[in-house]
């Protein structure tokens, strides 16, 4: 295990320097949280276990040679920002555009990118406002019903795209739920942080 303040699962093969950006970026959180609401709770053990390492699993589904991240309200950058930190080690050509409409969060978004070096880039917009930002993966935690994501995904992913999303113990409602507008391939990965979650894998999105 490397020299963390922070529990660093096995799973989570980084440098020490990408574990210092992830501990700055909590750092960060908790100082701004005190001025916009972030997150219901910034306590830093809580704030790495669950905002963190659950943003962080998503990495693995990347597929190769993906230029282009597209996450969706991206509120205090979970899971953007956490994948722009893992970018820079594992794939550094990777760029992200982290669209959240909130104006003083997108200005969190911006300063955290800034501080830290990262290919990540804020919009302040809502996100059916924006034009299509043809991305090779798109993400969204916590935002949204899936049927919801689902038309936002089509607009910004690109020709052969996929689509991440976390998703809790309704998941196989909300899947059930958008099946007759929606044709998909789908895979389903079990969380490593949270055993009543999943992780959506969505490819081939194209209308029933």
């Amino acid at each position: 295990m490397k020299d963390s303040r922070f529990a660093v699962p096995s799973w989570l093969d980084v440098s020490r320097e990408t574990l210092d950006r992830l501990q700055a970026f909590v750092e960060m959180t908790v100082a701004w949280n005190k001025s916009i609401n972030l997150v219901a709770n910034a306590d830093p053990d809580l704030l790495w276990s669950r905002h963190i390492l659950d943003s962080a699993q998503i990495f693995d589904l990347l597929p190769g040679r993906t230029q282009s991240w597209a996450d969706l309200g991206s509120g205090g950058g979970f899971p953007g920002l956490v994948l722009a930190i893992l970018a820079t080690e594992k794939s550094p050509a990777l760029s992200f555009t982290l669209v959240e409409s909130d104006k003083r969060k997108a200005v969190f978004l911006s300063e955290v990118s800034r501080r830290l070096d990262l290919r990540a880039i804020a919009l302040p917009k809502r996100i059916e406002s924006i034009p299509p930002l043809n991305a090779d993966v798109v993400s969204a935690r916590a935002l949204a019903p899936l049927s919801t994501l689902l038309d936002y995904g089509q607009r910004h992913m690109s020709a052969g795209g996929k689509l991440i999303f976390p998703k809790g113990a309704r998941a196989v409602e909300e899947i059930q739920a958008v099946r007759q507008k929606w044709q998909f391939s789908l895979f389903e990965h079990a969380s490593r942080t949270d055993e009543n979650a999943v992780i959506l894998e969505i490819t081939e999105l194209r209308h029933a």
